[in-house]
């Protein structure tokens, strides 16, 4: 019998997953910081190991989300919960959409991240009663329509939301629906696939020792982290600059 989403257990697993990311995350933001201010040579984040490890981290940011969709509504769309959390990211998201047009105006995150999550999870209930390998099918279909529907069509800024617009932007994060919907998707796949296998209810039984607590602990409180974490990465460096100059 499936476990309803009311009475699964918090799973470990799930909240390690999410500290390595955020752990990648606060990696990434750092050299960034130092390339801002000019520690590091400019462009740095921006090609090779960083960014793949950019791709990578926001990547595993929406698969974990299209996984955690599932274990709060595979077994039934709780409208209440889910209205609660999305408020709760769209909230999150503005904030980040406000703070960075203070300190980047123009290269502002009109669409980071938070936003691709909160976009992505209204658009993956659709989703949900969906075979696996039509989800698949789906996340292939949204990874590769940039390279065959992208079109002028969508150069108005209130499209740039698709990633589909032929012009070039100026941003300092930016996950478009698409193709940045696929890992979304793939993680509702998986989470479906080790539903059938009975995962999730073997790694609801897990009683995790005080290292793996430790461990999860940032992971049950990303939201959080996530927001923070620049400004105090910002503030450490920005001091350290006016002690060392």
């Amino acid at each position: 019998m499936q476990t309803t989403a009311s009475t699964r257990p918090r799973i470990p697993a799930l909240d390690i997953a999410r500290t390595v990311a955020l752990g990648a995350m606060v990696a990434f933001h750092f050299v960034f910081d130092l390339e801002l201010f000019g520690y590091v040579p400019p462009g740095t984040t921006g090609e090779g190991f960083w960014r793949a490890l950019a791709v990578a981290t926001a990547g595993s940011f929406l698969l974990l989300a299209g996984v955690s969709l599932w274990l709060a509504h595979g077994a039934g769309i709780r409208w209440r919960a889910f209205a609660r959390r999305f408020a709760v990211i769209a909230a999150a998201a503005l904030a980040v959409t406000i703070g960075t047009y203070v300190a980047f105006p123009e290269a502002f995150v009109f669409f980071g991240i938070l936003h691709s999550i909160a976009l992505c999870s209204l658009l993956g209930l659709a989703a949900l009663r969906l075979p696996v390998v039509a989800i698949l099918v789906l996340a292939v279909a949204v990874f590769f329509a940039p390279d065959v529907a992208r079109s002028p069509a969508f150069d108005a800024p209130w499209f740039w939301w698709t990633g589909l617009q032929t012009v070039p932007l100026r941003t300092v994060d930016y996950e478009p629906v698409f193709p940045w919907f696929a890992p979304f998707l793939v993680g509702v796949a998986l989470a479906k696939l080790m539903e059938g296998a009975g995962l999730w209810a073997r790694l609801g039984t897990t009683h995790p020792g005080a290292a793996a607590r430790w461990v999860s602990f940032p992971g049950r409180h990303s939201l959080i982290i996530y927001l923070l974490h620049q400004p105090i990465l910002i503030g450490l460096v920005w001091t350290a600059t006016q002690v060392l100059r």
